[in-house]
């Protein structure tokens, strides 16, 4: 009758299987980091569009109430420093309209490309006369 093997220090099988938990964490970190910078990234272009809109909103209904000059003003307001923007302020008929181009962010709202658009108006105040 044979005896069953015994598995000790000079027993191969027994190590066969051993790092492939390490193999595999090392294998799918990369994957799970790329997740995560695509996720941000997504993230990062909705709060732009998000911005925008609102920036441009805000600067039309400034320059419909106080005039141009406090047009590009409001939308400064609204949009912090990091993020490269520009704003266009104008009348169209009865209508102030404001038009703030905000640069895509890759990772982080420093590195850009493209751009997004976010378009405001605002009907124009009158006074009683």
């Amino acid at each position: 009758m044979r005896t069953p093997a015994r598995r000790g220090a000079g027993d191969t099988r027994s190590r066969g299987d051993r790092g492939q938990v390490a193999i595999e964490f090392v294998g799918t970190v990369p994957l799970i980091l790329l997740l995560v910078a695509a996720v941000w990234e997504c993230v990062l272009i909705g709060y732009a569009f998000s911005l925008a809109g609102n920036a441009a909103d805000e600067a039309a209904r400034a320059g419909a109430v106080h005039g141009p000059e406090f047009c590009e003003a409001a939308a400064k307001e609204h949009i912090g420093e990091a993020w490269d923007f520009q704003v266009e302020c104008g009348r169209s008929g009865d209508i102030y309209q404001a038009k703030v181009r905000l640069s895509i962010p890759v990772l982080h709202p420093a590195l850009n490309f493209g751009g997004i658009d976010g378009t405001g108006g605002a009907a124009l105040e009158k006074e009683a006369d």
